[in-house]
């Protein structure tokens, strides 16, 4: 059985090695991640994963594997910032509150699908002018949900977390072993 990690990020091969897990390819989908109107964070999160895995092609001896990460404000969903302003913005409303950070996992053989997602609370501290500025500058913002990525620079604004740190990274290491394991690929193997 062939893993196909449907996804570009070096976080989640990362991850997924973490597990003891090579992919066999990498096929990154391109789909709209545009939210629907009114549309929430988890639902919109659980959705992108979803549709990522539905939109690659799997073989009858394949698993796709997809996620997705969404930084939320309340009902607000923080998407990967365009531009440097739009991730000071970000990082300025984030700072000193709580928020959430979801992650979707999807995983899709030939003729089947399985869903998880994972809600881990984050608490980012206000930033001064030239933490702000500096993070801006390390360019750690870019591609990332929110303009942040806690692995990164920006792990030194984040004093308290509660639920998963690899979820907010990108891949729930739990979750992902466990539809893994229910799909039947062999994560686990004796040695003789």
């Amino acid at each position: 059985m062939k893993l196909i990690l449907g996804s570009g990020s070096p976080r989640r091969r990362e991850l997924l090695g973490v597990l003891g897990v090579e992919p066999d390819a990498i096929r990154a989908p391109d789909i709209d991640e545009t939210p629907r109107k009114a549309e929430l964070p988890r639902p919109y999160c659980a959705r992108m994963a979803r549709e990522k895995a539905l939109a690659l092609d799997v073989g009858p001896d394949e698993i796709v594997l997809c996620a997705d990460t969404t930084v939320a404000l309340g009902r607000r969903i923080l998407g990967k910032p365009e531009d440097a302003g739009e991730a000071a913005e970000f990082l300025t409303k984030l700072g000193g509150r709580r928020h959430q950070v979801i992650t979707a996992v999807a995983l899709r053989t030939a003729d089947r699908l399985w869903e998880r997602d994972v809600v881990s609370a984050v608490r980012m501290k206000r930033l001064s002018d030239l933490e702000l500025n500096a993070y801006l500058a390390s360019g750690d913002w870019q591609g990332k949900a929110g303009g942040y990525g806690i692995q990164g620079m920006a792990g030194a604004f984040i004093p308290w977390i509660s639920g998963s740190y690899p979820a907010i990274m990108g891949l729930p290491l739990a979750e992902t072993a466990a539809l893994l394991q229910a799909a039947g690929y062999p994560l686990y193997k004796e040695t003789p």
